[in-house]
């Protein structure tokens, strides 16, 4: 994938009442910017770092700059979680994902489910499904390793019940962890943070779910998931 749209490089300062950022350029002028990021972006809204911002080019639009990359210590991370559910579709019809290969339609955002849920991703075989789900990563530890989430998410845990409920249903469901950082060498679920999802995550692997952990390539203007990292759930750190 690449970011059509122009990229310009200054520093990130703070972000505020969530979906607001300052970013200084290199004029010294300090642009809000539109922050497309509901979590906590515990351990990437570094003040002092590096940031790309994209241009949207509509001078109409109340916040025409979107961040879309911050970088510290040359680990670059995306943070415009809008990117990741096309990012895992563009990997799944590349071929990329092997594990998610051979179907013949995608379909984006259907409603499924009790709890009144949409599926990032639905894939379809003549009458098999699959069940998609993606979650953006973010958050890094020591040495190379990524955890989710960076803050408690009771729509996460839903979403792990709602694919329960797929493999139930007698359908294939998937979990898959768009790893948004370039230093990612495995992962597993912050149960320190949220430990009734870090446990719910380990009841949907032990129920059939599937889940699996890909990185990305982050070389602006282009993103591109790579190659997939190990996936740690049954006793991560904090449980």
């Amino acid at each position: 994938m690449e970011i059509n749209l122009p990229l310009e490089q200054g520093i990130f300062r703070k972000r505020y009442k969530r979906f607001f950022a300052d970013v200084e350029r290199t004029n010294g002028e300090v642009l809000t910017v539109h922050c497309p990021n509901s979590g906590s972006m515990k351990g990437s809204a570094i003040p002092g770092a590096k940031a790309w911002i994209s241009d949207s080019e509509n001078p109409k639009r109340k916040l025409r700059y979107t961040l879309e990359i911050i970088e510290d210590q040359g680990v670059k991370i995306c943070v415009n979680t809008q990117r990741p559910n096309a990012l895992v579709e563009e990997a799944i019809q590349g071929g990329i994902i092997t594990e998610l290969t051979g179907y013949e339609t995608i379909r984006r955002e259907v409603k499924y489910g009790e709890e009144r849920s949409r599926i990032d991703l639905l894939l379809s075989r003549g009458e098999a499904l699959c069940y998609v789900e993606v979650k953006n990563v973010t958050l890094g530890a020591d040495n190379g390793l990524v955890r989710f989430p960076d803050a408690v998410t009771s729509r996460g845990t839903k979403h792990l019940r709602e694919l329960m409920s797929m493999v139930d249903q007698g359908h294939r469901a998937v979990l898959v962890f768009c790893v948004s950082r370039d230093d990612a060498t495995h992962f597993e679920p912050a149960a320190d943070i949220d430990p009734v999802y870090a446990k719910t995550l380990i009841q949907a692997k032990a129920h059939g779910v599937e889940v699996l952990a890909y990185r990305l390539k982050i070389d602006p203007p282009q993103l591109e998931l790579t190659i997939p990292i190990p996936v740690q759930i049954e006793s991560p750190s904090g449980i």
